[in-house]
């Protein structure tokens, strides 16, 4: 569906009552989020129901929407089951990210040509992508779109950072329009550049979605010492832990929370500090029942860690 057909679909849903403008009231109350939520990097393409419930089951009461495998398929009636299934499992979606389409390669070899929207041959595909995510985002009633901006250049001077630059915020002004946050979530690039980013894009929406392992496995910086600068743009939290690269041709390695080099404690109590009450969601990229097992622990672990930090 074309972004007019999307829009005038979406608008006759609004009318009918099968969708209110902004938050649905089949949505959870959003204001009943606790500062630090838990929650839980979710892609529910294929079973939606399953995978929300899922969230439920593990005792989270938020969920961050990776949504790629819908690009092109955004629809009002998509929203509307998206909006029954978070009510029915009381969960909250805090935020929407897309990524594609592809091609994508998570290393160093190709990963600058290929990761988010510097590379110019992918660049107006993956702005589109953003655009249809930040309108189903609004039909959600979700505040926050997120994406990789990928290897954003260190010097302002190299060619392909202007043109980066206005299509971050391109996507920005369109998030502007739906009453979105669009955040750069950490990982390709020093916390420096993305605080210049955050200047030269000059849109007042436009902030940080801190992975606070994506710094030490794209070998870039140390999540505790990155708040000092991006903090007042941290308007979201993937909580992940890992190992510094140590092939220069491939990231590092994402372990089990606690078992890293991300200091929780220090990252958390930074957050508290200067006022971050978003949520916090785990992302533990293994799969099956492992995954299962790792985010109970990971659960546990974050619990006990915020019970000291906003105590």
């Amino acid at each position: 569906m074309d972004r007019r057909a999307f829009c005038t679909a979406a608008s006759s849903a609004v009318a009918t009552g099968f969708l209110l403008p902004g938050q649905s009231p089949a949505q959870p109350n959003r204001a009943a989020v606790k500062p630090m939520a838990l929650g839980l990097v979710i892609s529910p393409f294929g079973a939606p129901e399953a995978i929300i419930r899922r969230v439920h089951d593990l005792g989270l009461s938020t969920c961050f929407l990776s949504l790629d495998g819908y690009i092109g398929k955004f629809t009002p009636a998509l929203a509307a089951q998206f909006n029954g299934l978070l009510a029915q499992y009381h969960v909250v979606a805090t935020a929407v990210e897309v990524v594609g389409p592809p091609p994508l390669e998570w290393n160093f070899l190709r990963g600058p040509s290929t990761i988010g929207l510097v590379p110019p041959a992918t660049r107006a595909a993956r702005i589109d992508a953003l655009r249809q995510a930040s309108d189903f985002a609004a039909l959600l009633g979700v505040h926050q779109v997120q994406t990789h901006c990928g290897f954003i250049p260190e010097n302002p001077a190299d060619p392909p950072y202007p043109g980066a630059v206005q299509a971050v915020r391109a996507v920005a002004q369109h998030c502007h329009g739906n009453r979105q946050d669009f955040l750069m979530e950490t990982g390709q690039e020093t916390p420096t550049t993305m605080s210049r980013m955050i200047r030269d894009a000059a849109m007042p929406n436009l902030g940080v979605g801190l992975d606070t392992a994506n710094l030490i496995l794209y070998g870039k910086a140390n999540p505790v010492d990155a708040i000092d600068i991006l903090g007042p743009h941290i308007r979201s939290v993937h909580a992940k832990d890992g190992r510094w690269p140590t092939d220069p041709d491939q990231l590092g390695k994402e372990v089990l929370m606690g078992k890293g080099i991300v200091d929780f404690h220090a990252v958390f109590t930074k957050l508290h500090r200067l006022g971050y009450t978003g949520a916090v969601t785990i992302e533990r990229e293994t799969s099956g029942p492992q995954q299962l097992a790792d985010v109970r622990q990971e659960k546990l672990y974050l619990d006990r860690l915020l019970r000291e930090v906003l105590a």
